[in-house]
């Protein structure tokens, strides 16, 4: 009866715990993700034109004089002024740090690649895993929907036309993306959407922008801009420095935290628009303002190595079968997963025709294209979640 009290040995709930979501499966993915970058990352460091040992790479990457003193990786992540004004405000001595050559080349020339590679692998497969929730197609993703095409043509309008703001350049990416988003959901849309016309509009954006890439190329000058140009278009890490990093981590802050903050509504979408608007969302509003944090997540990768294919196609839906669909473990493992892929396809980008690097771009395409093709094989009803 209400009210009494339980009987011996009835089962009590148990307390909410608010880490429930967290399990052995996910705990796996992000263990050996960090296994990958890591591994990825002392090999990248290893090599380059200044010939050291790989011990020497490795003690360099561990040096303790860059460890024990908080100045030197604030001047790395947030420049020479602004990070000596931090580490006043906190207290932090701002002397300069005598460091090795070897030091010096590691921190100041290799290991921005490392970085970059972990925010663009983050960043696209977060954006991917949106994507795919907000279109309720596992197909979906920044390069297949036309929104890398799109960030691509901003990022060479402003390289080639609109010089003066390259400072901008996720910002422009973003609004880029953007623009290429809703063309596609425009083309798409007949009284809803569905995945196999959402892919065909893909293809005709995409297709329609790359050619407006192509033909900017000839109002271009001058041949380094051309070059980097064509850097873009192909997505390479090759060159990056600690300018690509400043640029691209205060954005991933952004970015992550509003996906994992949208995690709920995310699983919500996947219930489809009848379910979500009977529990009250106002779908429409949702589903902009996350596609607008995945097209920022997506501007920001390709704004600092360009248009890397693939990552957010295949990264949310590996996470998938191994952490299942509920979107606050699959953010988190995309979080991880991301960045194992692309820094490991990096190093195989650097290694493969040593001493010439090709780009990171090629190879994710190359390994993204045959697992498109798996999955279109293996599965019947591939397209909807």
């Amino acid at each position: 009866m209400a009210g009494e009290p339980r009987e011996t040995g009835e089962a009590i709930p148990e307390v909410n715990n608010p880490l429930s979501w967290i399990d052995t499966s996910l705990l796996t993915v992000i263990a050996a993700s960090v296994a990958v970058v890591v591994v990825s990352g002392l090999v990248q460091v290893s090599f380059g034109a200044f010939t050291m040992s790989i011990t020497t790479a490795w003690a360099s990457v561990f040096d303790p004089a860059v460890w024990t003193n908080p100045q030197v990786l604030l001047r790395l992540f947030l420049g020479e002024g602004f990070g000596n004004a931090v580490a006043s405000a906190l207290g932090i001595s701002t002397a300069a740090v005598d460091l090795s050559k070897e030091t010096l080349i590691v921190w100041q020339i290799r290991m921005p690649r490392v970085i970059v590679g972990v925010i663009v692998g983050a960043n696209l497969a977060v954006s991917g895993a949106v994507f795919q929730a907000v279109t309720r197609n596992e197909l979906a993703s920044p390069f297949i929907l036309g929104v890398s095409s799109g960030a691509g043509l901003a990022i060479l309008l402003t390289l080639i036309v609109f010089t003066g703001f390259a400072a901008f350049l996720p910002l422009v990416a973003a609004g880029g993306g953007a623009v290429a988003f809703i063309l596609v959901y425009a083309i798409a849309w007949k009284g809803g959407t569905n995945p196999v016309r959402l892919i065909l509009a893909g293809v005709i954006v995409s297709t329609v922008f790359s050619s407006l890439q192509t033909g900017l190329f000839f109002f271009a000058d001058d041949l380094g801009v051309v070059q980097s140009a064509i850097a873009w278009t192909t997505g390479s890490l090759t060159g990056v420095d600690w300018e690509q990093v400043r640029m691209g981590l205060p954005w991933t802050l952004v970015a992550v935290p509003l996906t994992l903050v949208g995690a709920r509504q995310l699983n919500v979408l996947l219930l489809g628009e009848r379910t979500a608007r009977s529990l009250g969302m106002s779908v429409e509003r949702v589903r902009f303002a996350l596609s607008a944090v995945a097209v920022l997540a997506a501007g920001t990768a390709i704004a600092v190595a360009g248009i890397v294919g693939f990552v957010g196609l295949i990264v949310p839906h590996m996470v998938r079968q191994l952490v299942g669909s509920d979107y606050k473990r699959l953010v988190v493992a995309c979080v991880f997963a991301g960045p194992a892929l692309v820094t490991l396809a990096d190093v195989g980008a650097r290694l493969a025709l040593s001493p010439a690097q090709l780009p990171v771009g090629i190879v994710t395409g190359l390994i993204g294209g045959p697992y498109f093709l798996y999955l279109m094989r293996k599965q019947d009803g591939l397209g909807d979640l």
